[in-house]
């Protein structure tokens, strides 16, 4: 019987043709198969996703009954529709006003579209050339073709 209490000993098993086995020289028994390890990560992922959804859905009953407690509306939480949440008083202390400071403008920027296919492809001429344009050109196209 092997035993955790003696670690300096080297414990052996003895096999049916009377030899003597030391664990410690015969590792490959031990070692798992590459499909063992596959079969072992997936079932790890799925117990992932299970504690994941839990927790989720733990998070989702505490938002609920804050917002019941506190009454918030969509407003509140900035869902009022306009894409962009509440200031807070910390924001608005800091002079941090719509339109000025870091980020000013960028929606305005994204939205302004440069380029588009007959598909419905659309690019703002800011950024790398999206795959749908690199082909176009590829084929001969050029970018007046697809100026909006």
């Amino acid at each position: 019987m092997i035993s955790d209490a003696m670690p300096e000993r080297v414990h052996r098993r003895r096999i049916s043709g009377g030899d003597d086995i030391n664990p410690n020289t015969v590792r490959f028994s031990m070692t798992k198969t590459y499909v063992q390890i596959q079969k072992q990560i997936e079932s790890l992922q799925r117990e992932a996703d299970k504690l994941k959804r839990k927790e989720i859905d733990d998070v989702i009953a505490k938002i609920k009954e804050a917002i019941a407690v506190y009454e918030l509306t969509a407003d509140d939480l900035g869902f009022d529709g306009k894409g962009s949440a509440r200031r807070s008083p910390v924001a608005r202390k800091r002079g941090a006003a719509k339109g000025k400071g870091r980020g000013a403008g960028k929606a305005a920027a994204a939205a302004a579209v440069k380029f588009r296919d007959e598909a419905g492809n659309t690019w703002g001429g800011r950024g790398p050339r999206p795959q749908w344009l690199r082909d176009a050109l590829g084929a001969g196209k050029t970018l007046q073709d697809f100026a909006v």
